[in-house]
């Protein structure tokens, strides 16, 4: 079976590796608008439905499994995307500061077999406990160039993880690739985790 990551993200590059699921990775351009008054919970799931979705149309042939995940960062009723410039990613960092926020991760499955096509989506869910951060320590971290490109502003795996005291749910979540979804989705789909390795 032909196994796509409709991603660009690293992390979701390294876990599916540590998996030892031989994959193709695909760039997919998708509309990550939010509408109004989503929640979180259905904001990721529509957005990995919609990327699997659009990874599935470029590609031909069966039987195919494209995996396409999203993750956003939520605090008081407001979503924390990637920063956009050092300045945004010092609010965020402020704002993290000394407070619990939760992470939602989106995964959808879109498999083909047999001439046709299924998927399946499920949400992550995970409350973050963040340390009391001084402004030079803020600053020490947003030059290291980590916050940068992630959700929140902060990787949990890298620096970041040095603000983090406790957590409750996933951590591979709040990676980005929450591990036990993943496997529950393809256990629901009665795809084999063990026959996708590489041996």
């Amino acid at each position: 079976m032909k196994v796509v990551l409709a991603s660009q993200s690293p992390r979701r590059v390294e876990y599916l590796r540590r998996l030892q699921i031989p994959f193709h990775q695909k760039a997919v351009e998708a509309d990550e608008s939010l509408l109004e008054g989503e929640s979180p919970r259905v904001y990721v799931r529509r957005v990995s439905a919609l990327k699997a979705a659009k990874a599935a149309q470029d590609e031909s042939g069966s039987p195919l499994l494209v995996v396409a995940a999203d993750t956003v960062v939520w605090q008081e009723g407001e979503f924390l995307f990637k920063p956009c410039n050092v300045e945004e990613a010092r609010k965020m960092l402020g704002r993290l500061s000394g407070s619990s926020h939760q992470v939602f991760s989106g995964i959808t499955l879109r498999l083909r077999e047999r001439g046709r096509e299924s998927s399946l989506s499920g949400v992550a869910v995970t409350t973050v406990f963040f340390s009391s951060l001084g402004e030079e320590e803020i600053d020490r971290y947003i030059r290291s160039g980590e916050p940068l490109d992630k959700a929140g502003a902060y990787g949990i795996q890298g620096l970041g993880g040095l603000f983090v005291p406790k957590i409750r749910g996933s951590y591979s979540n709040v990676v980005g690739f929450p591990l036990e979804l993943f496997y529950r989705l393809l256990r629901r789909m009665k795809i084999d985790l063990w026959s996708l390795r590489r041996e």
